[in-house]
């Protein structure tokens, strides 16, 4: 009889026990699903790393900057132009995700982080790619660079040339991986720069949350990946990063999140630990969506509700939309008048194309004008042609138009 009672009572303590692990289990849970992880709380971003700079994606509005144009080594933040170069070099169709890619030995013999590729294989590109992303890969780095330009020597000078275009004055690429080389730098600024063009392309966000993968190769073994931007699994909305280290370089991270209509880009150079730099990106991402929001005013590819008459056409007006979101950024306690402000033109001639620029909208802060963007033909209008022309003048005459 005690014995049993022993029992019950043993078997009574178990079940609470097992209750209150799963109860602190949830708690933690809930914690990293919230947002920012307990442990990054209370992270001053302002005092962690180098240099450091945020930015709305839409805007471009900086939120906050810190030495942002200091000239750092980045480490394999440098990928970002990497990736670049390669999504648009598909979207040129120069390349596709299909492309089978040769494995030179300078591309196998990479150190560092790496899928370890085994000379003289051949992987799809969209799987090295996706390497690259999620797991820093610099074998699959120097494969790509291969395959889209011919030599990696011919693809940093396209890494260099592109970054002039996009204006980033203090940036200079000497390799495509971020491995240490002599004068190898850029800043905060252009990391967000580059790192801004890389999330417009859909594809990159098919690869940047995957968390782990096995990556397979042709031998048959595999290679476990796992993503080096911790963020993408403890941070709420975040989606896609970067990250960065080298002894000199420190701990470096470049990400993105995104709630409701607003996407913040973060970016932190040498940070003196991993835990430090994710700490950091995330208090700068919580800084960003408490304190602001961001309205779409106008969305790309929604017709405006005003048209634009056409002579000579099929069709006597066009509808109209605007190339780009209208987005209206502005801190939460901002009280400023704002309007939208439209310069079309008031009649165009037939044909018209889908796409053609027809005016500009302003967006207009207590009066003064603070971005603008243009208003396109939102379809096409062909010309009139001998037929068309009469069959309008016989429906004139019918109805009595003039």
């Amino acid at each position: 009889m005690n014995i049993s009672k022993s029992r019950s009572k043993f078997m009574i303590a178990a079940v609470v026990a097992l209750f209150v692990l799963a109860m602190v289990a949830a708690s933690i849970c809930a914690i990293f699903a919230s947002g920012t992880a307990y442990a990054y709380a209370a992270t001053d971003f302002k005092s962690v790393g180098k240099a450091a700079y945020m930015v709305d994606s839409a805007t471009g509005t900086v939120i906050y900057a810190r030495n942002e144009k200091d000239r750092l080594p980045i480490a394999s933040m440098v990928k970002i132009m990497t990736a670049l170069l390669t999504l648009e070099a598909v979207d040129r169709g120069e390349i596709s995700l299909t492309d089978d890619v040769a494995v030179s030995e300078e591309a196998a013999g990479m150190g560092g982080s790496q899928v370890f590729l085994d000379a003289g294989s051949t992987h799809n590109l969209g799987e090295l790619l996706k390497t690259v992303i999620v797991a820093s890969a610099n074998d699959s780095c120097v494969a790509l660079a291969e395959h889209i330009a011919g030599s990696v020597s011919g693809f940093v000078a396209r890494m260099n040339g592109r970054a002039k275009e996009l204006g980033m004055q203090n940036t200079s690429f000497k390799n495509c991986t971020g491995l240490p080389a002599a004068e190898s730098f850029s800043c905060a600024q252009d990391v967000a720069t580059m790192f801004g063009e890389l999330i417009k392309h859909p594809t990159y966000f098919d690869y940047a949350g995957i968390w782990m993968e096995d990556f397979a190769h042709p031998s048959g073994r595999k290679t476990s990946i796992s993503n080096t931007n911790k963020l993408v699994r403890f941070y709420k909305g975040c989606d896609g990063g970067k990250t960065g280290y080298t002894s000199e370089a420190k701990f470096c991270l470049a990400a993105t999140a995104k709630r409701d209509d607003m996407r913040i880009i973060a970016v932190i150079i040498g940070a003196p630990s991993s835990k430090e730099r994710n700490a950091a990106v995330s208090a700068m991402f919580d800084d960003a969506f408490a304190n602001y929001t961001n309205n779409i005013l106008l969305k790309a590819g929604e017709p405006l509700d005003k048209r634009i008459c056409v002579a000579g056409g099929k069709r006597d007006s066009v509808a109209i939309t605007v190339a780009s979101d209208v987005a209206q950024f502005m801190a939460r306690s901002d009280s400023a008048d704002y309007e939208l402000r439209y310069d079309l033109k008031e009649r165009v001639k037939a044909p018209v194309k889908l796409g053609d620029r027809l005016g500009t909208v302003y967006l207009v802060k207590n009066g003064e004008i603070i971005s603008e963007t243009a208003v396109v033909a939102a379809e096409s209008v062909d010309r009139m042609n001998l037929f068309d022309a009469i069959g309008e003048i016989g429906r004139h005459w019918a109805t009595g138009k003039k």
